[in-house]
């Protein structure tokens, strides 16, 4: 399937990282839907997304949103079968085990190498 017919979701609250993931995934050739929160995402599910790159955690001045291992939750419920990376700032061992257990594809922390580790696995995904 050539990228520009992959639809990658881009979920997370920090506008800086959303543009810097959207931006860079467009120069690659995927075609991207961003959203701030999870529950956006689970609204847009219908779309058909080939791979959701979804944060871990969302903060919200307006409530408090789903955090992203209960949107994951919610997206291997409605679609068992598309692929996910989980990004997040950290780096504890439990949180990731979780993840791999409930079947995550991949796991990115948000530190300098974000997009050089982001690309590397958005590849390797779409390459199996």
């Amino acid at each position: 399937m050539p990228l520009n017919d992959r639809l990658v979701f881009v979920v997370d609250d920090d506008p800086f990282i959303t543009a810097l993931v959207a931006g860079r995934l467009g120069i690659e050739g995927y075609r991207v839907r961003t959203f701030s929160y999870g529950e956006d995402c689970l609204a847009a599910l219908r779309e058909n997304p080939d791979l959701i790159i979804l944060d871990y955690y969302f903060l919200s001045d307006s409530g408090r949103p789903m955090n992203g291992m209960a949107v994951f939750d919610e997206i291997l419920r409605v679609m068992p079968d598309v692929k996910v990376i989980m990004l997040s700032a950290q780096e504890k061992g439990d949180v990731v085990l979780e993840l791999a257990r409930k079947g995550i594809s991949d796991y990115v922390i948000k530190d300098s190498s974000l997009m050089d580790n982001l690309l590397v696995s958005v590849k390797e995904i779409f390459e199996k």
